[in-house]
Formats: C-alpha cells, structure tokens, sequence
C-alpha cells in the first residue's frame, strides 16, 4: 500500500516508518529535515508540513499524522494546523483506508505545555470530524495518545535521576513505551483495525488511572 508519515527523521515517526517498509509498504516521508532511512521503498520529501508547498502525491491508502513540535513557539501551527493541511490534501479522497493522528495522553490530562495541550486536544477533535468524512470511502480514523515515549525529544527527563524518578512514581507499569511499540499501534489501528473510527487510544503505562487514595 501507499502510505505517507509526516515527522520521520527521528523517534515516533522514523520507528512507523521502519515498520512499513519492513512488511513491504511503499512509505513516503514528509519531514522539514533530511532522512536517513535507504531502503528503496522509501521516498522522502523536505518540506514543513505547515508549508502551503505540499508534495504532490495521489492515492495515498494510509495517512500517518506524526510531525510536532512541543514548546518550541509552533505548537499550534505544526502539530494542528499542519496536520489539518497534510490531511485535507492526501486523505479526503476514494483510495483512503485509514487516518490515524499520534495525539498525546496531555490532550486527555492537559498536563503538559499550553499549547502543546492546546494542539493535540484540538488534534483528537478533528480526528473525529475527518472520521465522519471518511467513512463514506469505508476507511477508519483514529488518533494514538501516547504518554512518556523513549525518544531523544525526552532525553531531558530520561537523563535526570531525580526527574525520571518523579515520573515513575506517577506511573503504575513503571516504564514509559518504546517509539517501537507506538509504531504496532499505528499498524494495527491503520491495516489490521477495520471497524473502529472516532475513537482515541491512550498508551501511558497506566500514568492518567493513577489516582492516589490516602487515608
């Protein structure tokens, strides 16, 4: 199949990325940065994804909204507006099959940057407006909201003892997800997943159940 990631020079992205190719899909990237990944079924493309200068790409069957930026002054612009402009151009169209927007568990707990809350809550949203959309070409739409994820974007908490100890102690499985495991959510709820849509999946170790009871 046809899919286009955004954001896949690192982390979450380059891991989905990774995952594709790995089963033989034909991946096209989209990052403001140049890649890495050789395999030739690959394709990239440098552009921002806030930019009115999108690739031109046709028939794209799987959409994989991953760029963002968190608390670096475009929050807002990539992480939402961005993505609403990469999805009206490759999504809303006959060959879709599926949609799938990697949120953040900040939309559910607004625990995070203001306006990274801000647009990843505004991105869950719209994820269930492009759901409706899309369902008339029998394709899903759904968002993943990752928690703490190993990926150098957090390697300052992930590097500080005293930190990641606080992290920890708030979260019930005691470990944070790999950008490996996010990347076999995104498989299964874009190719294996045909029934659910609208719906957004928390992946945070179990961090947003912990409700302390003291007596």
């Amino acid at each position: 199949m046809k899919i286009v990631i955004t954001g896949t020079t690192q982390g979450i992205g380059k891991a989905i990325a990774l995952k594709f190719l790995q089963l033989g899909h034909n991946v096209i990237g989209i990052d403001k940065q140049p890649s890495s990944i050789t395999d030739k079924n690959y394709t990239h493309y440098k552009a921002d994804v806030f930019s009115d200068v999108l690739p031109e790409i046709c028939d794209v069957e799987i959409l994989v909204n991953n760029a963002g930026e968190q608390d670096g002054g475009r929050d807002i612009d990539v992480n939402l507006k961005g993505a609403i402009k990469v999805t009206e151009k490759y999504a809303v169209q006959p060959k879709i099959k599926s949609v799938v927007f990697i949120a953040s568990a900040s939309a559910r707990s607004g625990a995070e940057f203001p306006e990274y809350v801000a647009s990843k809550g505004g991105l869950v949203a719209y994820m269930k407006n492009v759901a409706l959309r899309i369902a008339k070409y029998s394709a899903t739409c759904n968002s993943l909201s990752p928690g703490g994820v190993i990926t150098p974007l957090n390697d300052h908490v992930m590097n500080d003892p005293s930190l990641w100890q606080q992290i920890m102690d708030e979260t019930p499985l005691k470990k944070w997800a790999t950008a490996e495991e996010i990347a076999e959510w995104t498989y299964f709820v874009t190719v294996i997943n045909k029934s659910m849509t609208a719906e957004d999946i928390l992946i945070d170790n179990g961090e947003y159940a912990n409700a302390r009871f003291i007596w």
